[in-house]
């Protein structure tokens, strides 16, 4: 979306409208230490030309934005079809996603009861909600629902759950005054749930978890009884993988990045929420629904709506105020154009270009501290130590993260790499030379 500013006259009118003299007048609620901190860009004028070109170079600065990426950690390289952008581009779908007027929004509503419809064939379970803001949010809004609902005022928290994840669930967690426990990893990477703390609202665990590994759900929900099964996952992986909702999980979460959502520096990002229907009136955001009209045509509205915007404060099950409903078109777009054979290919070649390098760097002296299984990502010990590695692999082009991301995890000297289907067999092979040495 380009920005066109406003000329000197239109802000002289504008500011004439509202009744004030200045842009410093109308900025004076503001106190002035908070204005202090916010520096002007201090930009030189020029001509849009001149801009475009300094922005460009700017850009071209930034090793991120042309390097080989190897980030994961919940955002990924990958494909985008041409496709996505096209369908988003519509201004029926681009300028009107907020689907107040059902009877001038049934194609939003429709895609949205799709993406609903998508997410709970993903997942495995009965109802999706219509998006949320990302992984994290509807992470936390799901341990939020289930202390609703069960109302222990603790949860308990795999310590293999991602960073970002966890941070936002504390605040979350902290506000509301529920209590966090931690569930350690063992040695394999995957949490210890064989002794799991009792009378929790939920116990909530990451597979893929941070760490890259896979975790076993099989019969964790029998051993937790009352409390709420709460999964967060990785939802392209689901392409190969066994759903969540298969092993009884209670609430399935993901970031849906992964499904036609480009990295694009952090965001945006779109977050997925499916659980069980008897649930229904509480989950947070929106779900869309498919009924009849009056004639009897099938038609599209909002089948429940528990947020503050739409019911009374007291009864509302979230403060969030929107979903996100582009983001969550492009997920729509891209399952659409993939299908259920195309996603299982994309999954298949995510998890084994991952498991050629890290076998390639087994093989060349490279260690690996956990010994769990694994779909695209994976914990490694360079030969000569991390911080060599990673230096040569950003010298490279490579855009990895640094060694210190691991250390919240109690994992010192290792790096996290991703390796999605957009790395090629060259690029693999670089970056195996660069961890391990030539052949």
């Amino acid at each position: 979306m380009r920005y066109i500013q406003r000329d000197s006259m239109e802000q002289r009118k504008m500011l004439e409208t509202v009744g004030v003299a200045s842009l410093d007048a109308l900025f004076s609620d503001i106190p002035r230490e908070v204005l202090s901190r916010f520096e002007p860009i201090g930009l030189p004028g020029r001509s849009e030309l001149e801009v475009f070109e300094h922005f460009s170079r700017l850009a071209e600065a930034n090793g991120a934005a042309t390097g080989v990426s190897l980030l994961g950690g919940g955002v990924y390289d990958h494909y985008v079809p041409r496709a996505v952008a096209h369908v988003l581009g519509r201004s029926e779908f681009y300028t009107a996603y907020t689907p107040y007027q059902p009877e001038i929004s049934q194609g939003t509503l429709t895609a949205m009861f799709e993406f609903q419809t998508m997410v709970c064939e993903l997942t495995g379970m009965e109802i999706a909600n219509a998006s949320m803001y990302d992984g994290a949010t509807a992470l936390a809004e799901a341990v939020l629902m289930a202390n609703r609902i069960r109302g222990y005022g603790r949860v308990a928290v795999s310590q293999a759950l991602g960073a970002p994840l966890r941070r936002v669930l504390d605040t979350y967690c902290w506000a509301a005054g529920i209590e966090v426990l931690d569930v350690p990893f063992g040695e394999s990477g995957q949490t210890r749930t064989e002794s799991l703390p009792a009378d929790v609202s939920a116990f909530v665990i990451q597979s893929p978890n941070a760490l890259g590994v896979l975790e076993p759900l099989n019969g964790v929900k029998d051993r937790l009884g009352q409390a709420f099964l709460v999964v967060s996952t990785y939802p392209l992986a689901l392409g190969l993988l066994e759903p969540p909702g298969s092993f009884g999980a209670d609430v399935v979460v993901g970031e849906g990045q992964s499904l036609g959502l480009p990295m694009g520096f952090g965001g945006p990002l779109l977050g997925l929420f499916a659980t069980r229907k008897e649930y229904l009136r509480q989950i947070p955001g929106r779900v869309a629904g498919r009924t009849l009209d009056a004639s009897g045509a099938v038609g599209y509205t909002m089948a429940a709506q528990t947020r503050e915007q739409h019911i009374r404060r007291e009864r509302a099950t979230s403060n969030i105020c929107t979903n996100s409903a582009l983001c969550a078109l492009a997920a729509t777009v891209y399952l659409a154009i993939l299908g259920s054979g195309g996603l299982r290919q994309v999954a298949q070649l995510n998890f084994e270009r991952a498991h050629d390098l890290a076998e390639t760097l087994a093989r060349r002296g490279c260690t690996f501290p956990f010994d769990g299984p694994f779909f695209n990502e994976f914990v490694v010990r360079p030969k000569d130590g991390a911080g060599a590695a990673h230096a040569r692999l950003t010298a490279a082009g490579f855009v990895v993260e640094a060694s210190q991301a691991l250390t919240a995890y109690g994992v010192n000297d290792a790096l996290r790499l991703a390796i999605t289907e957009r790395r090629t067999d060259e690029e693999l092979r670089r970056v195996a030379d660069l961890l391990g040495g030539t052949s």
